[in-house]
Order: C-alpha cells, then sequence, then structure tokens
C-alpha cells in the first residue's frame, strides 16, 4: 500500500466544518475509552464490536455525531482499539506501559475514509457530510484508491493522503549489484566509487530555527501574534522535513532504477542513537526513512534490497588499502553475495567521486557515474 499527498485548499466554511468533524472524532474516541475504562474497573470483558455498536447509541447522547460521516465514526473506534492491541503487544515484550490517555483539544488531526465516502472529479475532491474541496494532484495517481485521510498540519495547511493498492511494476534489468555504507561525513559511499555529500539540513536549517523559536518565546501566551509566530515555527520545520523527503526519494529512486540488487547494513538505528554525541546527527542524516524507501520502492520494481549484518564491516580491510568508507561498502555487498550463494572481486580501483548533495536534488546522480564499476559481479 502506498501513499500518495495532495495539498487541498477548503473554503473558510468547509474548513471550519472539516475542524468540528474532527473535534467530534475526539470527543467520540475519548467516549469510547471512558467506557472501556468503566468495563475494567467493572471487571468485565468489551469488545470492539460492541464499541462499534455503541456509537449509534451515542448519537442520541450528543446529535452533533449525525454530521459526520458513519464510515469516519467507525474508524475513530478502530484506531481506539489498534492503540490497546499496541499498547498490549508492548506489554507483552517486557516494555513497562502505562494506559490510554484522553486527547486534549485538538489532538485529532486526521479524519479516516475508508473504502467508501469520497470521490475525486477533475480538481475537486468530494467528500461525504463535508462537501467539495478544490486539491492540487501534481502526480498521476496510479493504482486502486483504498481509502483517504484528510489531514490538518500544524502550520494549519490541510492535505489529503489516499492509500493506494497497486499492483508490481517491475522495472528493466539492469544486471547490477551495489554495495551501500551509510555514514555521517558522507550521507553514504557506495563500490561503484560514489560518495554522496550529507545535505545536513537540520544542521543548515538550525539557525532560523533557533531565531524563530526566540520570537515565539517572547510572546504573550494565548495572543493572536503567539500563534502566528508558532505557525511561522512549524513551517520552517516543514521545509526542512521536505527538503529532506525531496532528496531521500531522489536518491532512493536512483538507486532502484540503477541496480537489481543493493546490498545495504542491518542497522539497529534506535540503539546507535543512544550515543547522545551521535544521535542528532544520525537522525539528520535521516538514515531509517532512506532505507525504508530504499525497500519498498525495490519492492514495488521488482528489484532486491539485501541487509547483511554490520558488526566488523568497517574494520575489516580486507581490500587492501582503500577509504574506510569504501572499503566497508565493499565488504558489505561481499556479505550480501556470498548470503546469495554469489561471488564477487574487485576490479580496477578507482579515486572516488564525491557527488554534491544539490546533484542528487537536481537529479544529476546518473550522469555523475564512474567510468567502469568497482566491483565485477560473478
Amino acid at each position: 500500500m502506498l501513499s500518495y499527498r495532495f495539498r487541498i485548499y477548503p473554503s473558510k466554511k468547509i474548513e471550519q466544518k472539516l475542524k468540528e468533524h474532527l473535534e467530534l472524532c475526539r470527543w467520540l474516541y475519548n467516549r469510547l475509552l471512558e467506557e472501556l475504562n468503566k468495563a475494567k474497573s467493572e471487571d468485565r470483558k468489551i469488545t470492539k464490536k460492541e464499541t462499534q455498536a455503541l456509537i449509534v447509541k451515542l448519537k442520541d447522547e450528543k446529535p452533533e455525531l449525525k454530521e459526520v460521516y458513519s464510515k469516519v465514526l467507525q474508524m475513530v473506534n478502530h484506531q481506539l482499539w489498534n492503540n490497546i492491541f499496541a499498547l498490549a503487544k508492548l506489554k507483552k515484550n517486557g516494555k513497562k506501559v502505562g494506559k490510554l490517555r484522553f486527547k486534549g483539544k485538538n489532538w485529532f488531526k486526521t479524519i479516516n475514509y475508508n473504502q467508501l465516502g469520497f470521490r475525486l472529479e477533475g480538481k475537486k475532491l468530494i467528500v461525504s457530510k463535508i462537501g467539495e474541496i478544490p486539491i492540487k494532484i501534481h502526480r498521476q495517481i496510479e493504482g486502486k484508491i483504498k481509502g483517504v485521510f484528510i489531514k490538518r498540519e500544524k502550520s494549519e495547511k490541510w492535505f489529503a493522503i489516499f492509500q493506494v493498492e497497486q499492483p508490481l511494476k517491475p522495472l528493466p534489468k539492469t544486471h547490477k549489484s551495489i554495495g551501500i555504507d551509510l555514514g555521517i561525513k558522507h550521507f553514504l559511499t557506495d563500490t561503484d566509487g560514489r560518495q554522496i555529500e550529507n545535505p545536513k539540513f537540520y544542521e543548515k536549517s538550525l539557525k532560523r530555527i533557533k531565531i524563530e523559536q526566540r520570537k515565539l518565546s517572547k510572546k504573550k501566551s494565548g495572543s493572536k501574534n503567539r500563534e502566528k509566530q508558532r505557525v511561522k515555527l512549524v513551517k520552517a520545520y516543514e521545509r526542512l522535513v521536505d527538503q529532506r523527503d525531496d532528496f531521500l526519494h531522489k536518491l532512493s529512486r536512483f538507486y532502484v532504477n540503477s541496480y537489481d540488487l543493493i546490498a545495504v547494513e542491518n542497522l539497529n538505528i534506535r540503539n546507535m542513537i543512544k550515543n547522545h554525541h551521535l544521535a542528532s546527527k544520525i537522525l539528520d542524516a535521516s538514515w531509517s526513512k532512506f532505507l525504508y524507501m530504499l525497500s519498498y520502492k525495490a519492492e514495488k520494481a521488482d528489484k532486491i534490497v539485501v541487509k547483511v549484518n554490520p558488526k566488523g564491516t568497517s574494520k575489516i580491510y580486507k581490500h587492501g588499502d582503500l577509504d574506510r568508507d569504501y572499503n566497508a561498502s565493499l565488504n558489505i555487498l561481499e556479505r550480501a553475495l556470498s548470503g546469495l550463494g554469489q561471488s564477487f572481486e574487485p576490479v580496477e580501483i578507482k579515486p572516488l567521486l564525491s557527488i554534491p548533495a544539490s546533484a542528487v536534488i537536481t537529479g544529476q546522480v546518473s550522469s555523475l557515474k564512474q567510468e567502469a564499476p568497482s566491483v565485477k559481479v560473478g
């Protein structure tokens, strides 16, 4: 299942209705949670089916619920039980967990139309009980639309996020493999001799973000000026995320298009960020998101991403006196191919090719390839 995210532009009247529906969803979540807590205190079981049936009765308690599409209300119940199951799973795995909390004002950010209650007509998104909303479709949706989330961001922008079921769409085979070593000094180094510059988006945006944070701290709590400044700060963070995601999407797309097998380390990033000296740099690099994008794009394209044990990949200098990260990328590819019963041998070693982040963003990575691959796959 893939997501397509498009900006929507509700009128003031529609926006007010969307906000009312979000608050009604929040009320329903809290009311259902109240029933669950009550059942627990009385030592009686209550099921998801029973809380679903309760929604009909609650419409008499709060008639405004009738203004919300019924499927949306059902998905609130579904979300509540998903949270319950998630907590139970954590507890089963030995994690210390508390109990579900009631949600405060403005906590609900999404209205979930699952399968029914919406349709696209040209440049309009029509949603049941809401109305028509202008939408900017900047790329074609490929596959069967299974649902849509209407989401309000902290910056007060609104988006429609379509959940789309897509069939496998194989790309032409290149008969090439690549090993990738992720790093901090360089975002990555690969076995074809590329070293991609770490764009350091957060580090570069930090000065601006700190300025906006200081301005926010000086505004009077609850004032309109404080709210305006809060939105400015949120937009600064949004620009940071958008820049980072654009870089990661383009880089992962390049590797999936160019190679049939991509070998990476199976990194435990949660443990790695416990190192306070490296945590901010690792999070800024967004290795997790890059690996996620690489994996789902490869799966869709009928390509393979192989994750190998990272232990010792940067310390075993079996390929000679090479750059540390380049040597690690060779070890990573060798481990992946070995696990598949294949072998490889390095060919002529060429100087590493340093590629600026701007070349990724402008789509020029493919024009900056080495003249010959650094590794021969056999």
